[in-house]
């Protein structure tokens, strides 16, 4: 199988630049022998980076760049002269990235809008040269700062998908045939379990030329939130959709229980995700009569979420789901 472009986990070694040292150095030209001092200030050293790039989905760039060191800062000379600043390093990255402390996996912050930028790493201050230690009882003085250390360290960069709507269900519940018809994208079909592996996005056009983003999230299993199958590598790029899309398809056991189950893996993932708005929908309706669905409506159906029967191979109710996802997404506004 090949690789996927798609990389959403990168674990970099960030070091910043050191600040230059300050100058020690006294004023000297041909009228004046004994002048006071005139020591420059050290440059401040390079910082690292992150900055958002709405044309970017992936941080496969960033998949084989394990040290990125910033430049260090230049030191100060005579004549008030300031050194150089250390050229920062920023790292381009998608548009929802999170920023965490390698070794703990402390939050350290995000960039969630199109040029948004977050230091990782500061570069060190640059060193005060003799100039500033200058006073009516030292007039010559013959020391200067030396510039601040550089600051290292592992840093893990993950990426959240953002999109309007999420689709969240087990593997095989028809999430990416959903997302293969309603939008341009064309993920990997088959009927097989985990089909999909990494997250795949769609533009689906709505009327009057409007649209929305769909994301199809690889299918969660019972015990993701523990770390089964790839665990949290799913779960999180659920966090930044507006609304949760629930898919359940009609052959299941007890569609109730399985409802209950993906509800239960989010909870435990993050509570928050309960806040969110979320429908139902019951695939592969294709299998049922119309007296079939108003039994199952009647006996099978959680309680408490809106729910819709459909089909993406016969197209049966997939405008309606259109309708009613556009109407929340509105409403949530």
């Amino acid at each position: 199988m090949p690789e996927s472009n798609f990389v959403d986990y990168v674990k970099i070694f960030m070091r910043s630049g050191k600040g230059g040292a300050g100058s020690v150095h006294f004023h000297r030209d041909k009228f004046t022998a004994k002048g006071g001092p005139d020591g420059g200030d050290g440059g401040k050293g390079g910082s690292v980076v992150i900055r958002a790039n709405a044309q970017m989905w992936t941080l496969l760039h960033l998949k084989y760049r394990k040290h990125v060191f910033a430049e260090h800062g230049g030191i100060g000379t005579g004549g008030l002269k300031k050194g150089a600043d250390g050229e920062d390093v920023i790292l381009e990255v998608p548009v929802g990235t999170v920023a965490r402390d390698g070794e703990t996996g402390e939050f350290i912050g995000e960039v969630t809008a199109d040029g948004q930028s977050l230091t990782l790493v500061r570069g060190g201050r640059g060193g005060l040269g003799n100039w500033h230690f200058r006073s009516s009882t030292q007039q010559t003085p013959r020391f200067a700062q030396p510039g601040e250390d550089y600051t290292e360290g592992w840093y893990i960069l993950e990426l959240k998908v953002l999109a309007d709507v999420g689709l969240v269900g087990f593997p095989n519940a028809g999430k990416s045939t959903l997302l293969s018809v309603v939008s341009a994208a064309k993920p990997e079909i088959a009927d097989y379990p985990f089909t999909t592996l990494v997250p795949n996005l769609g533009i689906v056009p709505y009327r009057d030329f409007r649209s929305f983003v769909m994301a199809d999230i690889p299918g969660i299993i019972e015990g993701a939130a523990e770390g089964r199958g790839l665990g949290t590598r799913f779960l999180r790029h659920i966090e930044r959709n507006s609304l949760l899309l629930f898919m359940v398809p009609a052959d299941a056991d007890s569609i109730r229980e399985q409802y209950r189950i993906l509800l239960s893996e989010l909870e435990q993932h993050n509570p928050d995700l309960l806040d969110k708005k979320r429908l139902l929908a019951i695939t592969k309706a294709d299998m049922l009569d119309e007296q079939l669905m108003q039994e199952m409506r009647d006996t099978e159906l959680p309680e408490g979420i809106e729910a819709l029967f459909i089909s993406s191979v016969t197209g049966f109710n997939i405008q309606q789901l259109k309708d009613k996802l556009w109407q929340e997404l509105e409403q949530g506004l």
